[in-house]
């Protein structure tokens, strides 16, 4: 039996962040611990069924269970604005084995919204409860339909509206990232909005948006009133922020107990990150992407980490054109401490 979000049960959702939290991505933090479930990255449904190859290649957990590798499920999530092609992909995933689904009302990618998904449908507080209710009549009464929400599209009060719409539609739950779609992801996210929602409904809310430290989680915590997180860039910035959420939360280390990996905040040195960068080179070999794209994903990550952290080394890593050139310059770099 899945272990979803109930109200009385603290948990950290993975979030889905489209070409970054992939599968190897999945695999990898999960294993490590600290996470309740993961949500995938968003499956685009437009105006067809799409096959069951699709969905297997998209989420390759849904051939295991929908568990990543060490256990820890995957909730599919779907993307678009027609309400029957909505209900009809649901309707296929669960046949496939998916355990829950998300639906994504929240991405503010340009070229998604052009096309009717994502953030485009808060601008219809009525279509995000028909698209709600269609998918939660359309599945089975035991799969949970939840809705990731961003405050509006340009005003931040049309959460209000937009969040009861898809409570009447009938999700079992709310993330809420606390910007609008027009902030993109720029700073600050608008917590306090968020506990005002979860002070008006009984669902579970999970807060979401610019959570990178444990100063960032615990002010987000008392502005709320949450205790259900999702998060992602802060993630992969510091790999040991889960668990140090994990700790305040109460939430069982079951992986992941090391002395090394519970550590917070994690040490920006080559050394520390390197068996992390070689575990994900390691999980993602069975990819037909291959090594470039590998090469490629983990100066992603590195950047990312930047966003927040000192790495004055990843301008080495970043002239690294093979895996084995960038763990050579990687195995080269003198310590942070060195470099100071």
């Amino acid at each position: 039996m899945m272990s979803w979000i109930t109200p009385e049960k603290p948990a950290i959702l993975l979030a889905p962040m489209e070409g970054v939290t992939d599968a190897p991505m999945r695999a990898l933090l999960t294993e490590r611990g600290g996470f309740s479930f993961c949500v995938s990255e968003f499956l685009r449904v437009t105006q067809t069924l799409l096959p069951p190859h699709v969905f297997y290649r998209h989420v390759p957990e849904m051939n295991h269970g929908s568990r990543t590798p060490s256990g820890v499920a995957v909730q599919i999530q779907l993307l678009g604005g027609d309400e029957e092609m909505m209900t009809l992909n649901a309707q296929m995933a669960c046949e496939l084995g998916a355990g829950a689904i998300d639906i994504n009302f929240g991405c503010p990618s340009p070229l998604v919204n052009r096309h009717d998904g994502g953030a485009s449908l808060l601008r219809y507080p009525e279509r995000i409860q028909n698209i709600v209710s269609a998918v939660r009549k359309g599945v089975p009464a035991s799969i949970p339909v939840s809705a990731k929400l961003r405050l509006g599209w340009e005003s931040m009060d049309d959460i209000f509206v937009n969040a009861e719409k898809a409570i009447l539609g009938g999700a079992s739950w709310l993330t809420i990232h606390a910007r609008t779609k027009a902030q993109g992801y720029t700073p600050p996210a608008h917590w306090r909005y968020i506990g005002e929602i979860r002070r008006r409904y009984a669902i579970p809310i999970v807060a979401n948006g610019d959570i990178w430290t444990r100063e960032d989680f615990l002010k987000c915590q008392e502005m709320t009133g949450c205790q259900h997180f999702m998060i992602g860039r802060g993630a992969l910035g510091d790999p040991s922020l889960v668990h140090e959420m994990a700790r305040q939360l109460g939430i069982p280390q079951l992986r992941g107990t090391s002395a090394e990996l519970e550590s917070y905040p994690f040490r920006q040195e080559p050394e520390s990150w390197e068996p992390l960068l070689l575990r994900f080179s390691e999980l993602s070999e069975p990819s037909s992407k291959g090594y470039h794209y590998t090469t490629c994903r983990i100066k992603q990550w590195l950047k990312l980490a930047c966003v927040k952290n000192s790495l004055p080394w990843f301008n080495e890593i970043k002239k690294a054109q093979t895996l084995d050139e960038l763990f050579t310059i990687l195995r080269s770099l003198p310590s942070s401490k060195q470099m100071d």
